[in-house]
């Protein structure tokens, strides 16, 4: 059995991408996944199965359209994977980690148009992006500026959802924390 980290893109306590954590255990377990855990009401979830990442993020897709409803993003990755992200992060010393957000991308952005992106200077915010993942430095309010997931979006032409630095914590330890 593999253990991966579920994350679903854009789901919000109340409204259309309305995601019950309740909910979402109980259609996983329901679809096969073993010890399904979730974390927080903004679509966090570590599994196990047999299944490789791709086949998690389309099954958990389907099964969460059929089931509970919204059309989401699921972007899956390993805790390993996540932590390497945490490790690659540029903004470390000298930056707020709080003001630090990861982006994880549902597949890669075309070289040439990270290159166009990272090129714009978007002081005092910044920007970075590596093979694994984006980084954003919002030193302000997150949304006041002009980097945000929506954004990177629209420039990059993928699907992305965002997560904080207590929040990729939080996934890695559950995802490697024994299950009985």
């Amino acid at each position: 059995m593999k253990r991966y980290i579920v994350l679903l893109r854009g789901v919000m306590p109340t409204g259309k991408n309305k995601v019950p954590m309740a909910r979402l255990r109980e259609v996983l377990e329901n679809g096969g996944f073993k010890n399904v855990r979730t974390y927080i009401q903004s679509g966090n979830a570590v599994v196990e199965t047999e299944l490789s990442s791709s086949e998690v993020e389309q099954q958990v897709h389907d099964l969460i359209k059929k089931h509970i409803g919204p059309d989401l993003t699921v972007v899956v990755r390993t805790g390993s994977q996540l932590q390497k992200v945490l490790d690659e992060n540029p903004f470390g010393k000298g930056f707020d980690i709080s003001r630090v957000f990861f982006v994880l991308f549902a597949r890669s952005p075309l070289p040439q148009k990270i290159k166009e992106l990272v090129a714009h200077d978007f002081l005092p915010e910044k920007l970075a992006i590596t093979r694994s993942a984006g980084y954003m430095y919002i030193p302000g309010t997150y949304g006041s500026g002009k980097l945000s997931n929506n954004y990177l979006e629209k420039k990059l032409g993928v699907s992305a959802t965002m997560r904080n630095f207590n929040t990729m914590n939080k996934m890695i330890a559950m995802a490697s924390e024994s299950v009985n």
